[in-house]
């Protein structure tokens, strides 16, 4: 697949989110407009996968969080959960040589345990290999539900406490987050949702508490260089007060780009 790098210039890096979360939302109705099965609106969002993972790679974006597959979805059709799965496994073998060779790191997020066999061990198995690298992080939230996470990690904390190893009078905010999925996980800087739908959908329910929204109306797989570009405009024209007064926001600096 062909890159278009032209759109790198015209992005703000001094400006850039440092954690990009996605919510890849249309690919059913890109296909049905353009009269396609739903399966096919997969693949084609498999390409944007592979977009928009590697333009914030060259931009020095240091997490990239993408929403691949909810608690939610088990109750779409058999053939399209099972289209999903086979999507995944194989995109994740394409791309194995190409996350090793820019230094990616891999993590995943969700109920991992209820995942197919086979997905697991691919997934597994490209987490363990890219674990050393230190550029950026790919992070693929799978039969995730924010919810369900905020409940996982409850339990995790109530047998640290039943064992010894926690104290609730050590609870707040900043100890609760070893109990989370990924407790090196950041916020999200920035949340993308594509397909026009203006709502998070069960997704980093925890982390998104001042994170920047952004709602294109263009579906999944049609964001491109372009839409990305556009997002990242849109985000560095915004001022972020965390609760605070106008001019006193804080901002993180990114880490060194990746080239992709």
């Amino acid at each position: 697949m062909k890159e278009d790098r032209s759109y790198d210039a015209s992005v703000d890096r001094s400006r850039l989110p440092v954690h990009v979360a996605v919510i890849m939302d249309g690919n059913g109705r890109w296909a049905r407009s353009r009269g396609r099965r739903r399966a096919e609106g997969h693949a084609a969002g498999a390409d944007s996968v592979r977009v928009v993972t590697r333009m914030c790679g060259r931009l020095g974006v240091k997490d990239l969080t993408l929403f691949a597959f909810s608690t939610e979805n088990w109750n779409r059709p058999k053939s399209e959960v099972r289209f999903l799965m086979q999507l995944l496994r194989k995109f994740l073998a394409s791309e194995r040589e190409t996350i090793l060779e820019n230094n990616v790191r891999v993590r995943a997020i969700g109920r991992l345990h209820q995942l197919p066999e086979d997905v697991q061990s691919e997934l597994s198995g490209i987490v363990d290999l890219s674990a050393g690298n230190d550029g950026m992080t790919l992070r693929v939230a799978l039969n995730y539900g924010g919810r369900q996470e905020i409940v996982d990690a409850c339990r995790r904390m109530l047998v640290a406490v039943r064992e010894g190893r926690f104290s609730p009078g050590e609870l707040d905010e900043m100890s609760f987050r070893q109990f989370i999925y990924d407790p090196e996980m950041t916020d999200p800087d920035l949340l993308i949702r594509t397909g026009g739908e203006e709502r998070v959908s069960n997704f980093l329910l925890w982390q998104l508490s001042y994170t920047e929204l952004y709602f294109p109306s263009v579906c999944w797989p049609d964001f491109r260089e372009a839409q990305l570009a556009e997002a990242f405009a849109a985000f560095a024209a915004r001022e972020r007060r965390f609760g605070g007064l106008p001019g006193k926001g804080k901002r993180r600096a990114s880490k060194a780009p990746v080239s992709l």
